[in-house]
């Protein structure tokens, strides 16, 4: 008894310490007890690991899933971690929740919404472009079903965000292969009642009244002549919420022009290669300190022309320029693409402003094989872990050469959850 209740007490100080950004005191606990970081708060039932990424404490939870937690863990509203960081953009949670192999399709028990229906709701479109590039590489068409997943009502994410006027969302989905003609069910409760059942985007996007987001709609197929259950015209939603600006887009009597649109800005092409890199070899975050990583800070010459502090260790195609996994992480989460004829969501170079359509090993990793066995692996197969923690590195790697900063071996898989 009195154990548990020690174990309890320990538990709401990981949890208080995870939700302030205590990382000190995260990493404190979990060295004395690494079974802490899959307790669950009583009531609500969120992990520690639910808190830091509610509050965007991104290195939190590195500490928190390499000691164990749950990365698909659910509340008592089944929500996920990376539902919530969804939820408040915190990218570099998703980022972080992506590489330790979340589950991008899961629901919670409120509405069946996923982590893409919260970032679209609330505009987060580095959230949505980091969603899609996750779901990307479970399969072709991966991607497609995530975009056109509905809810309990019938509303994707091209609803919600059109509703609430996120242009930039509306775009991205768009581009993702998201139907604009999709309808909600034909019942709709309070305050959707006020849109209207079996309504399509452009119903949705009306009521929000964001010009350029009807704009989009339109110029990219949706039909200004569709009647939804109430026999309701996009214009015709438009009048009821009062957007009567919205009247010269919206009518299907309108012969104003309607702009034509390039493909959204936040195509991210090489994202999903550098996501499955950053899977393989381990992310290094910002704050390891560069003497902790393989192969030191720049023994080799080999330090990152971007955060000239870790070890390069994915190069660019075509240009052949390398970086760390981190940095290209960061770069393809965060950079506008290029408008490249025939390459759409090519993201500009830092070094020579070329497009990267993709990201691929370093040559001399690939080429130079393994100290331990006769193969082509790059550094040792325990390392992955090593890359998210400084003390249990300079701990248990001390007496090994260890000269490369990413690796792929057959026994890492497991390391990456």
């Amino acid at each position: 008894m009195g154990n548990a209740l020690g174990c309890t007490g320990l538990g709401e100080r990981l949890a208080a310490a995870a939700r302030d950004g205590n990382a000190a005191g995260v990493r404190r606990l979990l060295e004395g007890n690494p079974g802490l970081a899959r307790c669950a708060a009583f009531g609500s039932l969120n992990s520690p690991l639910h808190l830091a990424a509610a509050k965007g404490h991104h290195e939190i939870a590195v500490l928190l899933l390499e000691n164990g937690a749950d990365v698909n863990a659910r509340n008592i509203y089944g929500q996920t971690a990376l539902m919530r960081a969804c939820r408040f953009g915190h990218w570099e949670v998703v980022q972080t929740l992506l590489v330790f192999r979340c589950n991008v399709s899961k629901v919670d028990s409120l509405s069946s919404r996923t982590a893409l229906h919260l970032a679209a709701a609330g505009g987060h479109v580095k959230c949505a472009r980091l969603l899609l590039a996750g779901a990307g590489g479970n399969g072709s068409n991966a991607s497609s079903k995530l975009v056109n997943r509905a809810d309990s009502g019938g509303v994707t994410a091209l609803h919600l965000a059109a509703l609430h006027g996120h242009a930039d969302c509306v775009h991205l989905l768009i581009d993702e292969r998201a139907d604009v003609a999709a309808p909600t069910l034909p019942c709709a409760a309070s305050p959707m009642a006020s849109i209207g059942a079996g309504s399509t985007p452009l119903h949705y996007a009306a009521a929000g009244g964001e010009v350029k987001c009807c704009q989009i709609l339109v110029s990219r197929g949706a039909d200004r002549t569709a009647v939804n259950c109430n026999g309701w015209l996009p214009v015709d939603v438009a009048g009821t919420w009062g957007c009567h600006w919205l009247e010269h887009v919206l009518s299907p009597k309108s012969h104003l022009p309607i702009p034509k649109f390039p493909p959204s800005a936040y195509l991210s092409a090489p994202l999903a290669s550098v996501l499955t890199l950053a899977r393989d070899c381990g992310l290094v975050l910002n704050t390891t300190p560069p003497e902790v990583l393989d192969g030191g800070a720049d023994d080799d010459g080999n330090a990152c022309a971007v955060c000239l502090e870790r070890p390069c260790t994915v190069a660019a195609e075509v240009c052949g320029h390398e970086l760390c996994v981190k940095c290209a992480l960061d770069l393809c989460s965060v950079i506008k693409s290029y408008d490249v004829p025939g390459i759409v969501g090519t993201i500009p170079c830092p070094l020579c402003r070329s497009g990267i359509a993709s990201f691929r090993r370093r040559v001399a990793d690939e080429a130079e094989p393994d100290a331990n066995a006769g193969g082509g692996c790059r550094r040792g197969a325990g390392d992955h872990q090593a890359l998210f923690s400084p003390e249990k590195k300079l701990s248990t790697d001390s007496d090994q050469d260890a000269t490369h900063a990413c690796c792929e071996s057959e026994d890492d898989s497991s390391l990456c959850h």
